[in-house]
């Protein structure tokens, strides 16, 4: 409506012209207010339509983050696995070397022990610790008051500086003696094999592998943290994953929208077709025409009803702006994860610098732990041969007595033969004499004194001595229980000890 059509109204009857007036007034403000409203409902629709436009990209983006970030998850697992695998490879290398080590060590103290259990007569070890092939550790003033060579050989006593005030200054020879008798019956006081062992030595071994070994736990122990580590950081970076969340239901949204669009829209026609019949009365009115009564009151009623379309379509509006902030926030809830996960992206990064480290650093302790196993396993060796050496020892000790026990029973045997071959001689003189005599007193009073003076000479005297005149051997006394605890010990390691000294 036009200012002239304004104007024009002025020259109408004055208690009809300002109602009309007001009227269309009324019809065209509502016409600019829906038109307003609906505009402002479309710009809304348009902009919730990028908004879901917006939101789907964001959600895509985040569904392939975080496939992305799972797979990489998975293969930091598998190298914690790897490491984890690795670590058990080398413990067990560790635990069999272990085992080997505890069985030649338990080896070893079963030789030693039993050297320990056997006993040594005084007469088999001598006054010099270094003559023992293995340095005896235990010396002992027992040592000093042997006065015997190797296994018993008797050592000369014949010292010119040594004046009778020694002799009496020390102890008597009988004293001596009779001390040794004493000594011989205790066997308390009798050395035994592993005393003349060199348990310094082993113990010096024993220390220097097992220094070794707590330095190989010390390598170890430098990743033995690395899976746990790793599979906590990757739990960690796998529970600030964002849970999936659904959309909302767009197509429902759009409809929503539609049907309130489409609602406003029909409010919109009501207003213009309202304010196009305000427009044909106002012509009317200027032509002449006169309203009736029942006129005028269709179109207060028609105007009365005008504030309720325009709340139904500020409605409508709002309508759309709760969808359009729905969506909003779905759109910053998505935007929140994106960075969630780019956040996530850098802690993979750093993920990444770690595992690289935990496996460089894997690498150098498994080839450094390798050495040291290849070096523990030289050192197994010595622990070998102790053993074989120990036990060489016990066994040629056993074949000593037995050996020595079989020269006494030669030297008696030929001491009887001997005896009984000088008591045969003996009586073969005897006898030689008798006939000698009686030829004699028979025949020789007839026998010039001049012929064959040599027939009154006596039979020869017979000896029987060592060759060269050496001196008899001299063995030491073995009681018949360790001759017999010998055999038995000889007898059980007979075909073992074989093996082992064909080493």
């Amino acid at each position: 409506m036009s200012n002239e059509d304004i104007r024009s109204l002025s020259a109408g009857s004055p208690s009809e012209q300002p109602h009309i007036v007001s009227l269309v007034c009324q019809a065209k403000k509502a016409l600019q207010q829906g038109e307003q409203l609906c505009m402002d409902a479309h710009t809304l629709s348009n902009a919730s339509a990028q908004t879901v436009v917006d939101i789907l990209a964001l959600d895509a983006q985040v569904r392939w983050m975080s496939e992305a970030v799972l797979d990489q998850l998975k293969l930091a697992a598998q190298v914690a696995k790897s490491i984890e695998l690795k670590r058990s490879e080398l413990e067990g290398q560790v635990q069999e070397w272990d085992t080997l080590c505890s069985q030649r060590s338990d080896a070893l103290d079963s030789v030693l022990e039993s050297l320990g259990s056997q006993y040594v007569p005084p007469d088999f070890h001598t006054v010099s610790v270094d003559s023992s092939p293995f340095g005896s550790q235990n010396g002992s003033e027992d040592e000093n008051e042997d006065d015997g060579t190797p296994f018993g050989l008797p050592k000369s006593t014949s010292d010119p500086r040594q004046s009778p005030t020694d002799t009496i200054r020390n102890r008597s020879p009988l004293a001596k003696l009779d001390e040794k008798k004493s000594k011989r019956m205790d066997r308390r006081r009798w050395k035994t094999l592993s005393d003349f062992v060199d348990e310094r030595a082993i113990e010096d071994l024993l220390d220097t592998i097992e220094i070794d070994r707590q330095g190989l736990d010390d390598i170890l122990a430098q990743t033995s943290n690395d899976p746990e580590d790793l599979l906590s950081a990757i739990g960690a970076i796998r529970n600030s994953i964002p849970e999936p969340t659904e959309l909302p239901a767009f197509d429902a949204i759009f409809r929503a929208q539609e049907d309130t669009s489409s609602t406003m829209a029909k409010h919109l026609e009501l207003l213009a077709h309202h304010y196009g019949n305000m427009q044909n009365a106002m012509h009317d009115f200027e032509a002449g025409e006169e309203f009736n009564e029942e006129d005028m009151q269709g179109m207060n009623s028609d105007a009365d009803a005008l504030p309720g379309i325009i709340i139904e379509l500020e409605e409508g509006v709002r309508s759309i702006v709760t969808y359009r902030n729905n969506l909003l926030e779905t759109k910053t809830a998505a935007q929140e994860r994106v960075e969630i996960h780019r956040r996530i992206l850098t802690d993979l990064d750093q993920l990444g610098t770690i595992m690289t480290d935990m496996l460089e650093q894997q690498h150098a302790v498994e080839t450094e732990s390798l050495e040291c196993l290849e070096h523990l396993h030289m050192q197994l060796r010595p622990l070998e041969e102790l053993h074989h050496k120990y036990t060489s020892y016990q066994y040629a000790y056993n074949k000593l007595v037995l050996e020595l026990a079989r020269r006494r029973q030669y030297r008696e045997a030929a001491q009887r033969v001997v005896a009984n071959t000088i008591a045969e001689l003996d009586a073969m003189v005897e006898e030689e004499r008798i006939l000698r005599a009686q030829f004699q007193a028979e025949h020789g009073q007839y026998i010039p004194e001049d012929v064959c003076l040599y027939i009154e000479n006596p039979p020869n005297r017979w000896t029987v001595s060592t060759w060269n005149d050496e001196p008899l051997e001299t063995l030491p006394e073995i009681e018949n229980d360790l001759i017999e605890e010998a055999q038995y010990r000889v007898s059980g390691v007979e075909i073992g000890i074989g093996a082992s000294q064909s080493l």
